[in-house]
């Protein structure tokens, strides 16, 4: 059993499994990053966050937010993927 199963209870938390992310991404080397965001994240989703951070006005984020944004949401899409595969159905939808 993973860290997150012990078979006794609920299963982890959204923040449980962010930070479990958070902590695989630090290991991990670049072309690994890379493969791993290929074989999980279609090219039409990160396209979507490159043009909605475009589309959004200088007024509204600084240089170093539009910058960051993106990865932002590209993390936040991981980890929705990451409940999706690791959690039952409906358990973050309270």
């Amino acid at each position: 059993m993973d860290q997150f199963d012990s078979g006794n209870g609920p299963g982890p938390t959204r923040s449980e499994l962010a930070w479990e992310l958070v902590e695989l991404f630090d290991e991990l080397g670049i072309d690994q990053l890379n493969e791993m965001v290929a074989k999980n994240v279609p090219f039409e989703t990160l396209e979507f966050f490159n043009t909605y951070v475009a589309g959004l006005s200088e007024d509204t984020l600084s240089t170093t937010e539009r910058r960051q944004l993106p990865n932002l949401m590209l993390i936040g899409y991981l980890v929705r993927v990451l409940e999706e595969r690791l959690v039952e159905p409906d358990r973050f939808d309270a």
